[in-house]
């Protein structure tokens, strides 16, 4: 059973931190069967231009649903969002390295459901392309009930969570006497610390999809994130 937990909604190409919550605990749930947000990250993320920050946004049909029930209005968005990507990112030291990929998914890519979506681009940079061991899941693999904390709470237990790693907005809601009772410690997250990395376009912003660290960084997008690797004992 997992001992440290995130949970979290699934969000489109989203920033760094995002990758280093997943990075900081054991066990990184999905939670997208709740209420679908509109004019939030969950279909769209940003890129440096020479415009300044520009969304990427995927068109989708919103209203009264849960975020695994929404799907793409049509596919006409991902040649565009490629055509903006590649627009603004050819010249990129690593641009090569990852267009592949890209291709694979914008070209290639046929899926309508932003869950899906959002969670295979997730698993499949921050296992293949920054070396994050940690398991996923889905919120849906769980038998739930109540409603917000108590949900949340509940997932948790069943997870076998005793430690809740959680971003710092939360701190606006979350009662950490409700997470003690179950015998749940809370960890808040840190997202000050990052370094500024190579990037187009000043000036510099660190809230943007994380492509625009792999483009810039290629294997050394790590670093920017957790900073080096602890040199190894010598015995």
């Amino acid at each position: 059973m997992a001992t440290r937990v995130a949970v979290l909604q699934s969000n489109y190409l989203p920033w760094k931190g995002y990758f280093d919550l997943i990075h900081d605990v054991d066990l990184f749930v999905f939670y997208d069967d709740v209420q679908y947000t509109k004019n939030d990250w969950r279909n769209r993320n940003r890129i440096k231009t020479p415009r300044g920050l520009e969304w990427l946004t995927i068109p989708v049909h919103g209203g009264r649903r849960s975020i695994c029930e929404v799907e793409a209005l049509h596919a006409d968005w991902r040649a565009r969002h490629w055509g903006q990507i590649r627009a603004n990112y050819r010249r990129a030291e690593f641009f090569e390295l990852f267009r592949p990929f890209c291709e694979r998914f914008y070209q290639n890519g046929t899926e309508r459901r932003l869950s899906v979506i959002n969670q295979a681009l997730i698993t499949t940079i921050a296992r293949e392309f920054l070396g994050i061991r940690t398991a996923f899941a889905d919120s849906r693999d769980y038998r739930l009930s109540g409603r917000g904390a108590d949900r949340l709470l509940d997932l948790l237990q069943q997870a076998g969570a005793s430690e809740y790693v959680s971003g710092p907005a939360a701190q606006a809601y979350i009662d950490p006497a409700r997470f003690a009772e179950r015998g749940i410690s809370l960890v808040w997250k840190d997202y000050s610390r990052y370094p500024e990395h190579p990037q187009f376009f000043p000036p510099f912003s660190h809230h943007v999809t994380i492509l625009d660290l792999l483009f810039h960084t290629g294997p050394a997008a790590p670093r920017f994130i957790w900073g080096p690797p602890e040199p190894a004992l010598v015995t």
